[in-house]
């Protein structure tokens, strides 16, 4: 009787109601869920520009410090190899050796030259700081347009001072490469310089100026490259003294 009064149904009913109004509230409609899907989608897509920036400026870092050491290593060789570039006095002595300094205007240039630069890495080897030394470029094998920094070095000094020794790339990703030379004679920067001619008979120059110019990545577009330039001169140690001029009364 209880069971199916009109009281129990009415209650139950009313249960009923109370329940699908609770649910209908607790659910989303779809324009809240286009709303949220829009506002995760933002957020995905700021966070990857984000992340993609961080890692373009990451590789551009990398690239650039590549290149500066690259030039620094280069630049502190050559600043060695010029300081100490020597010329034997004995020039009576038959065949024993030969020295020289001879740098040619070939844009970008080529030197040759004796030197006491040479460190001994293996030890009772023969060898002492006297060396042979060339620098030349050629093109570069891992950039079109570039070109690549050579150095090669001979431990013993022969009758041959531009032949032998191992060639080894100094600097990769190079514009130019040029050398001046100061004359101490006439206090004037030479493109050009042979100790074997008649210009310069067998004495070296004052001091080199050095000029390397290389590529480097373009902070502004990752696709494009920039050209930085190294500089710098070097008095040699075994040069001979400026003469001085006289003052004109």
């Amino acid at each position: 009787m209880m069971s199916g009064s009109p009281l129990v149904f009415l209650e139950r009913v009313r249960a009923e109601r109370v329940r699908g109004r609770g649910s209908r509230r607790s659910a989303f409609t779809l324009l809240e869920v286009i709303v949220a899907v829009s506002i995760l989608a933002l957020i995905g897509m700021l966070t990857f520009s984000t992340v993609a920036t961080a890692l373009d400026a990451r590789d551009w870092l990398e690239k650039d410090d590549a290149a500066n050491q690259s030039a620094r290593i280069a630049m502190d060789r050559l600043h060695r190899d010029f300081e100490l570039a020597w010329l034997t006095p004995n020039i009576q002595a038959v065949n024993t050796f030969k020295t020289i300094f001879i740098a040619k205007n070939n844009d970008p240039d080529k030197v040759w030259f004796t030197s006491l630069s040479h460190r001994k890495m293996h030890q009772n080897a023969r060898e002492s700081d006297q060396t042979e030394l060339t620098y030349w470029t050629e093109d570069d094998p891992t950039k079109d347009g570039a070109l690549v920094l050579l150095r090669r070095e001979a431990a013993r000094i022969d009758q041959e001072p531009e032949k032998d020794g191992a060639i080894l790339p100094l600097a990769y990703g190079v514009k130019t490469f040029n050398v001046r030379f100061l004359d101490p004679t006439t206090n004037e920067w030479k493109d050009e310089w042979d100790t074997t001619g008649v210009d310069t008979p067998y004495r070296l120059p004052r001091a080199v100026r050095i000029v390397l110019e290389m590529f480097a990545p373009d902070p502004d577009d990752p696709e494009r490259d920039v050209t930085r330039t190294y500089a710098s001169t070097v008095v040699l140690a075994y040069g001979p003294a400026i003469t001085r001029q006289p003052v004109s009364q």
